[in-house]
């Protein structure tokens, strides 16, 4: 009766750790060159498979400990060089992903069912505020666009995964401030946050100064963008 409970309720931890020790890592048995060929395919299955970027430490379950995840990943990327899609780093893991020259063929297949969130130039301006100066409150995006940031307006972008709460702000009140997720670097194809643009290169520019933004100085280009954008209402009232 016991056995057959334990059958009903699945693998015990204490199975599936033992199951994991079996799995051969290193296959020492395999020539050099059958080995790496070996490894790559069981990287290039898992990644295939999941539904969200692998990360390193997931990878190294499943190579030996000699393995070396980046050359490995650098050979399936120069396999991949002539197909359609490719092996991209993103989100602090890999995920194989269409190549952009084929986005109006998967469009005119599939319509517009696809993941992609679609953004209004206001609310890719407040991501990227959120982006670089995180953490932040709302008041402090107010200052930056020189209207009011609503509420609706915050949790449209939560809603869609892109930014989460952050920390409160030692600030009077102690407001909450707002973070981006993994879901706001899948969706602009960044591995991280430091692979957004060079903020001080930005500044020489004279493109973006916290300093000024907060002092409602708000560069010209952006000032544009957020009184031509259509649905730049959307900053006041969601």
């Amino acid at each position: 009766m016991a056995e057959s409970a334990r059958r009903r309720g699945g693998s015990r931890p204490d199975d599936r750790r033992s199951a994991d020790q079996l799995f051969d890592r290193e296959l020492d048995h395999l020539p050099p060159e059958a080995r790496w060929r070996e490894w790559m395919h069981r990287v290039e299955a898992t990644i295939f498979a999941a539904s969200e970027p692998v990360d390193r430490e997931m990878l190294a379950r499943i190579v030996g400990k000699s393995c070396s995840i980046d050359l490995l990943i650098d050979d399936i990327r120069e396999e991949l060089r002539g197909r359609p899609y490719d092996l991209v780093s993103v989100a602090g893991g890999w995920k194989h992903l269409t190549r952009p020259a084929y986005a109006d063929a998967i469009r005119a297949a599939v319509g517009g069912n696809g993941k992609t969130t679609d953004l209004t130039q206001s609310e890719v301006l407040v991501l990227m505020c959120i982006g670089y100066f995180q953490p932040i409150t709302r008041a402090e995006l107010s200052s930056f666009f020189g209207k009011e940031i609503s509420r609706d307006f915050i949790g449209h972008l939560r809603g869609a995964g892109l930014i989460a709460s952050g920390p409160r702000s030692p600030t009077a009140g102690a407001p909450y401030t707002y973070v981006t997720t993994k879901e706001f670097l899948l969706e602009f194809g960044l591995d991280t946050l430091r692979d957004l643009p060079d903020f001080e290169s930005l500044e020489d520019a004279g493109l973006l100064s916290k300093e000024k933004l907060l002092a409602g100085q708000m560069p010209t280009t952006f000032a544009n963008n957020a009184e031509n954008d259509p649905d730049g209402d959307s900053l006041d009232g969601g």
